[in-house]
């Protein structure tokens, strides 16, 4: 599938998603959108692709929604919304809408933020599961001075990583947040020389690829997102029927076999 402002490609097992409006600090459009829901779509069902990157190129990750779609919506008043089929229709609610879906998709994704992340851009960056940064990544949630609100659902991410009162005040002053006070709040999770960042990240995705086992990822996934909804034992009783599941798995017999064999992992998801 060919792309018009995204670049997609698989290696070692690790599909990488790239932002490609360098020129414009990759702003979000609608066709981006569309296209990024397209890629996700494509490593979700490659049995091929166990780890998803989700990166921007030349300078930064995304800077956030594009100009044209903004100086639009302002003369309107109304924002051109598409009804998009749920990525997995068996996943929460939560997670079907249209800029919510990354939980649904069952394999990690890990944001490689490089440059401006604001706005849109961070929103989608919050909702990967793991952020790693270079050390030119600046992040700003940018609604407050647009006028805005704490769109797509970072009332309730944002909060999740970095605690209530950090989130007011980086969602009510907007301001810049470099990538050593990020990394402080715990917005995320490593830092790394700007020309290092993507190195680091493949070899992280590509040793997750190899030797954990994509069934465990799946529902370990599933479970980080979905235990916020749920109370301690609703938690615990997931956690019982999902282990008695994957006593079940060829991933289980495999995961004792290679290690008692001392070679390598051959995990097949099942």
């Amino acid at each position: 599938m060919s792309f018009a402002e995204i670049e997609y490609r698989v290696t070692d097992r690790v599909a990488v998603v790239t932002l490609n409006r360098p020129d414009q600090l990759n702003a979000w459009t609608a066709v981006m959108g569309q296209e990024v829901r397209k890629a996700m779509e494509q490593a979700k069902d490659d049995d091929n692709v166990r780890v998803i990157v989700l990166t921007g190129a030349g300078r930064g990750f995304c800077a956030g929604a594009d100009m044209k779609l903004l100086s639009s919506i302002s003369t309107t008043g109304r924002l051109a919304e598409t009804a998009d089929a749920p990525m997995d229709a068996n996943s929460r609610p939560d997670f079907q809408r249209k800029n919510t879906y990354f939980p649904a998709v069952p394999k990690p994704i890990i944001a490689a933020i490089n440059g401006p992340c604001a706005g849109l851009g961070m929103c989608f960056a919050l909702f990967c599961d793991m952020r790693f940064a270079g050390q030119d990544a600046v992040f700003t949630t940018a609604f407050a001075r647009r006028g805005l609100i704490a769109e797509h659902g970072m009332s309730w991410t944002l909060p999740r990583l970095i605690g209530l009162s950090a989130a007011t005040d980086l969602l009510m002053s907007a301001r810049k947040v470099k990538a050593d006070e990020a990394l402080a709040l715990g917005l995320v999770d490593r830092v790394y020389p700007t020309d290092e960042l993507m190195p680091a990240v493949m070899a992280y995705a590509k040793e997750l690829a190899e030797f954990s086992s994509p069934r465990s990822l799946r529902v370990i996934k599933k479970q980080l997102w979905e235990t916020p909804m749920q109370t301690l034992n609703e938690a615990v009783e997931v956690a019982d029927h999902e282990m008695a599941l994957s006593l079940k798995s060829d991933d289980f017999k495999e995961g004792v076999k290679h290690f008692l064999e001392k070679r390598a992992p051959a995990f097949t998801g099942q």
